[in-house]
């Protein structure tokens, strides 16, 4: 009884915890609240029509967590996956009649014989909302790589024409960014079964893959569709000083790395050249740079202001950045949270708050709240 008694009083004593204090952005002010913790470096994130939220995590687990944040177990069905260096399991998209379906869209880094590469499955996910079944490849994003566990892009979302688009990173061998042979450092664009469509720009060239939308690409870890235009934007985790954001057209080379904005960790250029003709600028370049990994339109209730709004998750500097947009044009930048976390994924949920994955071992859901 007087441990009791002394506990209480000790409660009594204590200060109450602190509240984060409400952060004011250019538009909107707002209050990070913890929605969900206890994940190791969750990656990709999806939103279910119940609005629990599907959360991949970097060493292979896939968890559910509801929607008054409690996490799940890790997932039954999940596919093996290759968690070294920045692989592992990575993204995760609904088909968009996902409702009857119940067909999810996997990327993760995938070992076989030759080393290592990006590859996309598909799979259901049970009514009861704890496992995957019927796992099935689509596509490996050949050749594989005996070296290195790096640059595996692996980013995915659906079109306005129903097709797939998987980014994937050229895996730290710049040369393979500009190859038609190779799928690595490229936008590929696929049907639901992983074919490439009869439109796609080289289907029918010699020594050129049809699954390629777009190539010249670094380390692409964010899509998103602008809703307002229906375009594809994408966010390119560039070297220092080459983090970019551009919008994809079909058939277009984005120059890595034969023209970049970005130099060596050790100090040289890149290349002389920012610009060259035939290959398609970015449409905003970071300075300083924040390593950009996932990016979400906003068009939500809970923040009227932030309405044609792109949010980018910042890696380093760690933080969030909201870049204003009109049609197809960036008109201004905004940087929030710096410095707090190292934010690997944003995404918007059914509430119209922005949710904010962390690259954390002890990861967690951040969310913004309206204060």
């Amino acid at each position: 009884m007087m441990r009791r008694i002394l506990l209480a009083l000790a409660l009594l004593a204590a200060p109450a915890a602190a509240e984060e204090p409400p952060v004011v952005s250019e538009r909107a002010t707002f209050r990070v609240v913890t929605f969900a913790a206890g994940l190791e470096h969750p990656w990709g994130a999806a939103f279910l029509p119940d609005g629990s939220l599907l959360v991949t995590e970097r060493p292979g687990r896939l968890r559910r967590i509801t929607p008054d944040g409690r996490v799940s177990a890790p997932l039954a069905g999940v596919p093996q996956v290759e968690a070294a260096g920045q692989g592992g399991l990575l993204d995760i998209a609904l088909a968009p009649d996902f409702a009857r379906s119940r067909e999810v869209f996997l990327c993760h880094a995938a070992a076989v014989p030759g080393g290592v590469l990006t590859r996309l499955v598909t799979a259901r996910l049970s009514p009861a909302n704890d496992a995957l079944t019927g796992v099935r490849r689509l596509l490996d994003a050949t050749p594989p790589q005996a070296s290195g566990r790096l640059h595996f892009g692996c980013r995915i979302v659906f079109g306005g024409d129903g097709h797939l688009y998987l980014s994937t990173g050229e895996r730290n061998e710049r040369a393979r960014a500009q190859r038609l042979d190779d799928l690595a450092g490229k936008i590929l664009r696929l049907t639901r079964d992983g074919r490439p469509p009869a439109d796609n720009p080289f289907v029918g060239r010699d020594g050129a893959r049809p699954e390629i939308w777009s190539l010249g690409h670094r380390n692409p870890q964010g899509l998103a569709l602008n809703p307002w235009t229906g375009s594809l934007w994408e966010a390119e985790f560039g070297p220092r000083g080459g983090d970019e954001i551009n919008i994809i057209r079909r058939g277009a080379n984005y120059g890595w790395p034969l023209v970049s904005h970005g130099r060596e960790y050790w100090g040289p250029r890149i290349s002389r050249e920012v610009s060259a003709p035939g290959l398609e600028d970015p449409v905003h370049v970071f300075s300083p740079p924040v390593s950009p990994s996932g990016i979400a339109f906003y068009d939500g209730a809970a923040f009227p202001g932030w309405r044609g709004s792109l949010f980018v998750a910042a890696l380093n500097t760690p933080g969030l950045v909201r870049l204003s947009t009109e049609g197809d044009r960036v008109v201004g930048e905004e940087r929030l949270l710096t410095g707090r976390w190292r934010i690997r994924h944003v995404v918007v949920g059914p509430d119209g708050r922005p949710y904010l994955l962390t690259d954390e071992a002890e990861g967690r859901i951040l969310r913004l709240d309206p204060a």
